[in-house]
């Protein structure tokens, strides 16, 4: 994979959050393909509970300052950046305060999930575009991992499908078993079609809970890779059923041999 381009976008990256399968992975495919010479770039949400000290991030003034129009509402955007320690791996965050300022990640104290999860997907989603382009860096791919990442590819495809930059650029989603109860905010089909995405493209996102969210995102991909051992039997159906190349699960200790190959047979 030397010298490919790869841009990892995630819900959940270690070591800025806590480790579970999104945030794990989300590491170490990354650290696989640097260590193959290829070059990365990982972009997450700034999460209010990530210390920012502690992981010294600061901001990238030169490609803070622009506004995102979320539900017909315009919203700064703020980057920053840190670098994961003896990796010289950037991560790029996603800030903005009236989204990500509250110091949890997806739900509040009492688990109860966040109103506005929806929109802060579609800003993150425009976000990672709007920061790539500034960067005016060209990915080979775009790897997307976990459900609050999973707006891009559906943007990829239709509100950013003229933009020059991405024109070869393939996206492949990891679909993971972890998820979320419930559904996100009804009105969420209505805030993506008015960027102007068809009604046909996002029928799933009707009804917002997660499965119908990551078939919205599969749809819109050009390659999925099965991330999760224990995926319910639903996606897993939906997933070999799609047409589109797919990658069964690969445990820890195979897993970089069967991306690495996955990468250059299927997607590249």
């Amino acid at each position: 994979m030397k010298d490919k381009r790869i841009l990892y976008v995630s819900s959940e990256v270690v070591p800025y959050l806590a480790e579970n399968e999104v945030s794990l992975m989300s590491y170490d495919v990354p650290k696989m393909i640097n260590d193959q010479g290829g070059q990365i770039r990982i972009f997450m949400p700034r999460y209010g509970n990530i210390n920012e000290r502690r992981h010294q991030l600061h901001e990238v003034i030169r490609l803070s300052g622009m506004n995102l129009v979320v539900n017909d509402l315009d919203m700064p955007l703020i980057i920053k950046v840190a670098s994961i320690p003896k990796e010289r791996i950037q991560v790029y965050f996603i800030d903005n305060d009236e989204y990500f300022k509250r110091k949890a990640t997806f739900a509040d104290e009492e688990g109860v999930m966040y109103p506005d999860n929806d929109e802060r997907a579609i800003f993150f989603a425009k976000g990672v575009v709007e920061t790539v382009k500034k960067l005016n860096w060209v990915p080979d791919i775009i790897h997307v991992h976990g459900w609050m990442a999973a707006m891009l590819p559906i943007y990829m495809k239709h509100f950013y499908k003229n933009e020059a930059l991405f024109s070869e650029t393939k996206i492949v989603t990891s679909v993971y078993s972890q998820s979320f109860d419930g559904t996100l905010d009804v009105e969420m089909i209505n805030k993506v079609k008015f960027d102007g995405i068809p009604d046909e493209a996002i029928v799933d996102l009707e009804v917002p809970d997660y499965e119908n969210i990551i078939k919205a995102t599969i749809k819109h991909s050009d390659a999925v890779i099965i991330a999760s051992e224990n995926l319910s039997p639903s996606l897993t159906k939906y997933i070999e059923s799609s047409g589109k190349p797919f990658l069964p699960f690969a445990p820890k200790d195979a897993f970089a041999e069967a991306y690495t190959n996955f990468y250059r047979n299927e997607v590249l």
